[in-house]
């Protein structure tokens, strides 16, 4: 599929009259907090090589932690924007996440204007960060919500599965960070598609598709603590109430 064919933003959902998403501080800010995050954990970054350089693409880690967001937009090699819910959009740094172009959901309901802002990064060509789990847990992508596959089947975007181990101890807390020190590793998959499926798009479509990627995504997780031999923490400690 070639960029052209991808960024069509008259196809329905329409982006063509939103608003530019801003990213030079989000630019900036991943270069400022890289050498903090290499300094305070032991962090491992495995198969760089598998993120693509260029286009569109959705990356979909896995969630322990409130770690996992700023370490994967400060060490992925390109800007990523990122899906956040809208409780973290307050005050003084919900300024500076919209204007480091990230992109707030509420989840309390279908929010059309995050997925419109979501489905324009994708046919603008950049990286977009969406957590397949949707809330912080064991880490496992034992449960997959809907929103990957139907970005995917909108735009026709690659999928690349990413590991997270270490964002939370075993036992920890999804809302601390782990200790200074901490063995990370971020593990990269290889990228995979999903058929591209014109409007309209059954639900009962985008189920099945989710299905199919919550298979290629839990077989990543399981190969990566395989190889690292770093295993996922477990449930965590305590339920986070907005999630």
């Amino acid at each position: 599929m070639t960029a052209d064919e991808l960024t069509g933003h008259r196809d329905l959902p329409r982006t063509d009259d939103l608003p530019a998403i801003p990213h030079r501080l989000g630019s900036v800010l991943r270069h400022v907090v890289r050498p903090y995050m290499r300094r305070r954990y032991d962090l491992t970054i495995h198969h760089e090589e598998r993120f693509p350089a260029v286009g569109p693409v959705l990356i979909a880690p896995n969630h322990l932690s409130l770690l996992d967001g700023p370490l994967l937009g400060a060490v992925a090699p390109r800007m990523l924007h990122q899906l956040g819910k809208v409780e973290a959009f307050q005050g003084v740094q919900g300024f500076l996440l919209h204007r480091a172009g990230q992109i707030s959901i509420d989840r309390s309901q279908y929010d059309v204007l995050a997925i419109r802002r979501a489905i324009q990064i994708l046919r603008e060509g950049r990286a977009l960060s969406v957590y397949p789990e949707g809330n912080r847990g064991p880490g496992d992508f034992r449960r997959i919500r809907g929103g990957v596959a139907y970005l995917a089947m909108v735009t026709g975007a690659p999928i690349l599965p990413v590991a997270l181990l270490g964002t939370r101890q075993p036992g920890g807390n999804i809302e601390h960070f782990p200790p200074r020190g901490s063995r990370v590793d971020v593990v990269y998959g290889e990228s995979f598609t999903v058929d591209r499926v014109s409007f309209p798009r059954r639900q009962v479509d985008v189920r099945a598709v989710a299905d199919q990627i919550g298979d290629v995504l839990r077989a990543h997780v399981q190969a990566a603590v395989e190889a690292t031999g770093h295993p996922l923490p477990g449930a965590p400690d305590q339920k986070d109430p907005d999630e």
